[in-house]
């Protein structure tokens, strides 16, 4: 799964450390997110697209 993660992240200038506090996981799983090893489970998919103002969809896209 390609992630848009970093570039929304950037658009709204929220770091992954502020990223991660927002949605209650470790920094680590946004690394993990943003390089695309790692699935989310659909709470979270919807955690992250809420805490960077966006769809699920528009965040998360299948390869």
């Amino acid at each position: 799964m390609r992630t848009k993660i970093k570039e929304l992240r950037a658009k709204y200038h929220i770091t992954q450390e502020d990223l991660a506090k927002k949605v209650e996981v470790r920094r680590e799983t946004i690394v993990f997110l943003e390089k695309g090893k790692y699935n989310p489970s659909l709470q979270l998919a919807h955690d992250v697209a809420k805490a960077l103002k966006s769809k699920i969809e528009d965040v998360f896209v299948l390869k």
